[in-house]
């Protein structure tokens, strides 16, 4: 971008260790950031990250009054702008402006029903055989999950709420068989959910509100109509579907990211696409509609001609790949698990396995800071779902002869992929060993 022209900038949330040198301006979090009284660091006289400047007021406050400052008083008027304007919000626990305190107040939000019903969601990798793992698999809005669930998540320092709830979360997981919702449960499933979600969204007013202070400036100034602006997030998120909260998972809400573009010079307002982009391609797009050629050592590509015509190009990819790595990692209790995802299906393998082989004798990677067993593998299972049908992604279909040969092809597809993007497990065989013994089950 730079050598495009560009006057560049990043502002807010980084989570690198690395000083972002590159940018001609930054101004961003020690890692994840605080959410009140936030620290940054910037470009100074000491090196990196030794220069740091002490704010007052909410990340998301401070975090926008920063960039208004780039571009008011910092930036050269007579180059165009790149501007990463990154807020921490709405990163757990969702900790939002007092201003926000009453907004939802009298709302009842609406809850999803897979967090009260499993139905046929899942596998023996998800839910252990006869369910003897929904009890630590997964963290929970309610009490299924004993090693982290909503209560723990937020009201960790709050003993009146954490004791009234804590004896179902005593119960030994080895002697847990079954979780069922009974009629108890599901009151105080409601009563934490509502919490959670309103929480949430009073975090995300303040996104929205600070999104509209920027807007309001480049309307003011004349210059929004001839600037590109990109909202996306770095993941979905889990807002109580199927009893989950966090990320890492590949269902739907956790693997989908709100995504769009306004330019009003080369973009039809309200068009959408189902082509299916991830962020690899971010990169190429911002370049493309910058000007300039895509490097070639870029993994993702150019979607600018769909943005502008709202069809895809012949050779577009109809499938996309994801994996979670980590396995069982910052007591969400993922397992870890790939697969392939196109517009109508997705094809899940959970191998259920860390990527440091736990087993062998010379191993350190045994726990971490969090408490994590690493050792506790789990079962491997595939699950598959008809997203035309089961858009919820309540029945796992694997097992089901009419779809033998979608998910056939699909296992061809993901071994390209995963060929295609080096991401095959020939350097862990503790894992590729998994794979093989349950890639024709």
């Amino acid at each position: 971008m730079k050598k495009l022209g560009y006057q560049t900038a990043i502002v807010g949330k980084w989570h690198l260790h690395h000083e972002p040198a590159a940018f001609d301006y930054y101004y961003v979090l020690p890692g994840q950031g605080k959410y009140y009284d936030p620290t940054f660091r910037v470009r100074g006289e000491k090196p990196w990250p030794e220069n740091v400047v002490e704010t007052r007021g909410h990340s998301s406050d401070m975090i926008t009054d920063a960039s208004l400052d780039w571009l008011q008083n910092k930036r050269d008027g007579d180059k165009p702008f790149f501007l990463m304007h990154h807020f921490k919000a709405p990163h757990d626990d969702f900790e939002y402006a007092p201003r926000y305190e009453e907004y939802l107040a009298e709302t009842f939000i609406p809850e999803p029903p897979s967090m009260y019903a499993l139905g046929n969601h899942g596998s023996e990798a998800t839910r252990g055989k006869n369910d003897s793992l929904t009890r630590i698999i997964g963290s929970s809005v309610s009490h299924r999950n004993v090693i982290r669930n909503q209560a723990m998540n937020i009201y960790w320092n709050d003993t009146s709420i954490y004791k009234k709830y804590r004896n179902a979360q005593d119960i030994d997981r080895h002697e847990y068989t079954k979780w069922r919702m009974d009629e108890a449960e599901k009151a105080y499933t409601s009563e934490v959910y509502q919490d959670y979600l309103k929480k949430y969204l009073r975090c995300v007013k303040g996104v929205d509100d600070n999104m509209k202070r920027l807007m309001a400036y480049l309307e003011e100034t004349g210059e929004l109509d001839n600037t590109i602006i990109i909202y996306t997030g770095d993941q979905g998120f889990m807002l109580g579907e199927h009893d989950y909260i966090d990320k890492r998972w590949m269902y739907e809400e956790s693997m989908r990211m709100p995504f769009f573009v306004r330019y009003p010079a080369a973009i039809k307002a309200g068009s959408r696409t189902d082509a299916i982009i991830n962020n690899t391609d971010f990169a190429p797009t911002i370049i493309d509609l910058a000007g300039g050629s895509v490097p070639g050592y870029m993994q993702g590509r150019s979607f600018r001609s769909i943005l502008e015509s709202g069809t895809e190009p012949e050779n577009w990819p109809q499938a996309t790949y994801y994996r979670y790595w980590m396995h069982l990692a910052h007591r969400h209790q993922n397992p870890a698990h790939f697969g392939i995802r196109t517009k109508n299906h997705k094809l899940i393998f959970y191998y259920g396995k860390y990527w440091v082989d736990t087993d062998d004798p010379s191993s350190s990677w045994k726990t971490n800071s969090w408490g994590n067993d690493f050792t506790n593998h789990t079962p491997p299972a595939w699950e598959f779902y008809d997203l035309q049908n089961d858009p919820f992604e309540m029945n796992n279909l694997y097992h089901d002869s009419e779809y033998r040969d979608v998910i056939a092809d699909l296992k061809t597809q993901l071994t390209q992929l995963r060929q295609d993007l080096n991401e095959t497990d020939e350097n862990y065989p503790h894992i590729q060993e998994v794979i093989d013994a349950h890639w024709h089950d």
